[in-house]
């Protein structure tokens, strides 16, 4: 198994990218929203994979965070949803608003990413609900973003943040994304630890995020919490 691919940026596609890794290189398939925050060419990257298996050969998926990769691994697990549906998800939504849409039942937003119908995305929110927290907790133990050092010499050794755009003004909002998915996995960890069922903590931690976008964890858990309060 091919769990991490770090090295240098050869070339771009539209749908995947080569890594050159001590002179092998890696044809890795990623999404649009993935490809859009490497760096340029000829510069150190990394990324998380998952090796797809068939008859027909061998393919790669990369991911700049872990919790995504754990997402598309969950989305396979789904009837109907391929590599192709599971990274134009990934690639329309991103990781956090992802599991918010799954969590609230929106199937809607679900079905607005390229190649994903009405019944597709229902069926994601119906077999995924359940599953959705443990996915969204992880962002609160092992972070969202992904910093990584190229694996050369000492001498040709880069910092790369692989989810960093490469225009200065994308880094503001991917920063925030990470800081509000961070947020979101506390709160749902609190809530647990008040005796919360996983569904209904995920769906009022995704209502709270959604009505507060700005919010940090304190103010998550309180909206939260209020939302979970026996209705008079």
């Amino acid at each position: 198994m091919i769990g991490r691919v770090a090295g240098r940026l050869l070339y771009r596609a539209g749908d995947h990218v080569l890594i050159d890794v001590r002179g092998v290189g890696y044809l890795v398939h990623v999404s649009e929203r993935v490809l859009a925050g490497l760096p340029r060419n000829g510069e150190a990257v990394a990324l998380f994979t998952e090796l797809q298996v068939r008859e027909d050969g061998w393919t790669l998926f990369g991911f700049p965070t872990l919790v995504e990769k754990e997402w598309h691994r969950l989305l396979l697990t789904v009837q109907g949803v391929g590599a192709k549906v599971s990274l134009a998800l990934l690639g329309a939504l991103g990781p956090d608003a992802l599991g918010r849409s799954i969590a609230l039942g929106d199937w809607a937003t679900l079905a607005r990413a390229k190649g994903v119908g009405p019944k597709t995305a229902q069926r994601i929110v119906n077999e995924l609900r359940d599953k959705a927290p443990a996915v969204m907790a992880m962002a609160g133990l092992i972070g969202t973003t992904a910093v990584t050092t190229h694996e050369l010499e000492p001498d040709e050794v880069q910092v790369v943040e692989v989810e960093a755009a490469p225009a200065p003004k994308a880094a503001p909002r991917r920063k925030a994304e990470n800081g509000q998915g961070m947020a979101q996995a506390e709160a749902l960890s609190a809530l647990g630890n008040l005796g919360y069922a996983p569904g209904e903590a995920v769906q009022a931690v995704a209502q709270a995020a959604e009505s507060h976008p700005q919010a940090g964890t304190p103010e998550l858990i309180r909206a939260a919490l209020r939302l979970l309060a026996p209705k008079e």
